[in-house]
C-alpha cells in the first residue's frame, strides 16, 4: 500500500494548473469534475477531502476555492466544428479549415484501448429460413459497402460489439425477427483509440509539468467531442451527410497507425470496435438469436 504522503509531489504538480479564485470550486470538485478522481462510489466528499489533506500535509488547502489557470485555452473544439461544417456542407476533399494534426495526434495518445474483449460479435438479420454462413458474416465486399459511422463508401471496415446483444442491437432488429450473430477474435495486438470516456482515461499524473497538465485539460472537452461524433444516433436518410465528420476523424485515426476505433454504443450498454482491416478478425462460429423485444425511449422536443 502506497502512504498518503508519497502521492505528495505529482498531486501538488496537479494543484498548479489551477489558480486561487474565491468564486471558484474546491480541489476536490475540480478533480472529480477534471479528470475524474476521488470518484470511487464508496468515497464521499469528506472521505475524499481527508485523503487529500492527508496527501498534501495540508488541512486548510482543501477549504480553499480555485478555478483552472487562465493561462490555459483549446482551440481544437472550435476548429473541430468549424471543420465538421466544412465537410459537411463546403467542401469534402480540399478543406479551407486546418486542425492541429500535431496536437490532435498527441492527443490521442493518451486514450489506449487497453482491457479489450477477447471475442467480439457481429450480427446480421435473417431475411430467409436459411442462417448466414460464416463466411458472410465479415465485412462486406468493397463495391457493396455503403456509408458507415467510420467508413466512407467502398472502403470495408469491420464493426463488432462487445457482446452479442450490443452487435444485434446495432443493426436495428425488429421484434420476432431472427439474427445471426458470429463470434471474431482479432489476430495480434489491437492497437486502438479509445473514445468512449476521454475524461475518466486521460491521466495528469502521465505529464512532468503544469502547463502541459494545464493545457491537457483544456483540450479534453476537444477530446469528447469527437467521442460523441462517433456514438451520435443517425438516421438512415442522412447518413451520407452526418457520418461524413467521423469518417474523416477514423481516417486520421487509422493513418496515425492504429488498427481501429472503440466507441460506445448509442443503443445497447456495450461497446463497438470498427476494426480498419478486416483481414486481422478471425471469423469462429454463427449462433441465432431470436429478438424477443425491442425497447424504445422517447423524449419530449
Amino acid at each position: 500500500m502506497v502512504p498518503p504522503n508519497a502521492l505528495a509531489d505529482v498531486f501538488e504538480l496537479l494543484i498548479s494548473a489551477y489558480e486561487a479564485d474565491e468564486e471558484g470550486s474546491t480541489l476536490i470538485e475540480l478533480m472529480k469534475r477534471d479528470w475524474q478522481l476521488f470518484s470511487h462510489p464508496a468515497m464521499d466528499a469528506a472521505h475524499a477531502k481527508e485523503l487529500l489533506s492527508e496527501i498534501l500535509d495540508d488541512g486548510e488547502i482543501v477549504r480553499k476555492r480555485f478555478s483552472p489557470s487562465s493561462s490555459f485555452t483549446s482551440t481544437g473544439l472550435v476548429q473541430w466544428e468549424t471543420l465538421r461544417e466544412e465537410l459537411m456542407w463546403k467542401n469534402r476533399y480540399f478543406l479551407d479549415q486546418a486542425i492541429d494534426e500535431d496536437r490532435l495526434r498527441d492527443l490521442l495518445a493518451f486514450l489506449p484501448a487497453d482491457d479489450m474483449p477477447d471475442v467480439w460479435y457481429r450480427a446480421r438479420i435473417m431475411t430467409g429460413d436459411n442462417p448466414h454462413s460464416i463466411e458472410e458474416m465479415g465485412a462486406p465486399p468493397p463495391r457493396e459497402v455503403s456509408h458507415g459511422r467510420a467508413n466512407p463508401p467502398g472502403i470495408p471496415y469491420l464493426y463488432v460489439g462487445s457482446k452479442p446483444d450490443t452487435a444485434v442491437a446495432e443493426v436495428r432488429p425488429h421484434t420476432g425477427e431472427k439474427a445471426c450473430v458470429a463470434d471474431f477474435k482479432i489476430k495480434g495486438a489491437l492497437t486502438a483509440v479509445d473514445l468512449r470516456n476521454p475524461r475518466q482515461l486521460v491521466s495528469p499524473f502521465l505529464l512532468a509539468d503544469a502547463a502541459a497538465i494545464g493545457q491537457l485539460r483544456a483540450d479534453i472537452p476537444f477530446l469528447e467531442r469527437l467521442g460523441d461524433e462517433l456514438t451520435r444516433p443517425v438516421l438512415p436518410r442522412g447518413a451520407a451527410i452526418d457520418y461524413v465528420p467521423s469518417q474523416y476523424l477514423c481516417e486520421f485515426i487509422k493513418k496515425r497507425g492504429y488498427d481501429g476505433v472503440v466507441y460506445r454504443s448509442s443503443v445497447s450498454d456495450g461497446i463497438n470496435l470498427a476494426l480498419f482491416d478486416p483481414s486481422r478478425a478471425v471469423a469462429g462460429a454463427v449462433d441465432i438469436y431470436d429478438v424477443r423485444g425491442v425497447s424504445v425511449q422517447i423524449e419530449r422536443v
